[in-house]
């Protein structure tokens, strides 16, 4: 997955007015345009880094004398000690952009993280992790971006790329094959169609209409692997709810072809790195 840099810049410009809203009080009435530093970036635990290059966005943006040595780039591993990058220039410009970029860089290091140790969990089988749509308002292609770089894959982006038929979809027009049908007839030959069911008479049923691909919704790991013999590689099958690092693997042995999980950016533990000013 590819970040466009207007996107980038879009969302940077709204986290440094959020966070500066005038003027930097102690920043701006302490130190002078002249001051010069040298800063760098030490990571606090072991994990996955990522969003290095829009953390030194960041400090472009926020203007000024600036330079970044990137010693670590996205999608490799770093322990707890090592020095991801190294910046000199500016001290308004290191100390104006430190919060806004760290914010970014731990929370797209967090998830990049979680999603890898996801990958790791059930390597050796049939399964790929996948994430959702349950993402933080205005973060969703930096959120998908880090999935991918830990590995993961991204499930639809938006609304307009696939058609899901979740439950209340079905229960709104009244069942899966009246829904399926009269969708089929109205979208587009590029668009497939995904139907959620909650048990294996809704499977039979999504198998029946000719259904791509089938997300078994909150099903025991006993009722997956029935799944997956019924359904037989007709479609793709994908299990979603209640997914945990604890089940992860067992659910992937059922034979599943996608895991999705929304923890990996609604509720992701953000990855401790810290911006250091050498004396």
């Amino acid at each position: 997955m590819l970040l466009q840099n207007f996107y980038i810049d879009k969302i940077i410009t709204t986290a440094l007015e959020e966070d500066i809203h005038y003027v930097d009080v102690a920043t701006d009435y302490l130190l002078s345009d002249e001051h010069k530093a040298n800063a760098y970036y030490v990571a606090k635990d072991d994990g996955v880094l990522c969003g290095i290059d829009i953390a030194k966005r960041v400090f472009e943006i926020v203007g000024g004398d600036f330079e970044m040595e990137i010693l670590i780039k996205d999608g490799a591993i770093v322990k707890k000690g090592d020095i991801i990058a190294r910046m000199s220039g500016c001290t308004k410009t290191l100390l104006k952009g430190e919060r806004t970029a760290l914010n970014i860089l731990q929370h797209m290091s967090g998830i990049a993280t979680t999603t890898r140790r996801c990958v790791d969990l059930v390597d050796g089988t049939n399964a790929k992790i996948t994430d959702t749509r349950k993402t933080l308002p205005g973060l969703r292609q930096l959120q998908k971006y880090a999935v991918t770089v830990g590995g993961g894959r991204n499930h639809r982006y938006n609304l307009s790329d696939g058609a899901m038929l979740k439950d209340n979809h079905i229960d709104a027009y009244g069942g899966i094959t009246g829904a399926v049908n009269a969708l089929r007839k109205k979208i587009g030959h590029m668009v497939k169609i995904e139907v959620e069911v909650r048990n294996l008479d809704e499977l039979r049923e999504a198998l029946d209409v000719k259904t791509e691909i089938i997300m078994l919704d909150n099903m025991n790991c006993e009722d997956m692997k029935k799944a997956v013999e019924i359904t037989n590689g007709h479609a793709l099958l994908e299990a979603s709810g209640n997914v945990t690092e604890a089940n992860i693997r067992e659910i992937a042995e059922t034979g599943v072809d996608i895991i999705s999980l929304g923890a990996l950016t609604h509720s992701v533990k953000c990855f401790d790195i810290s911006m250091k000013i050498q004396k």
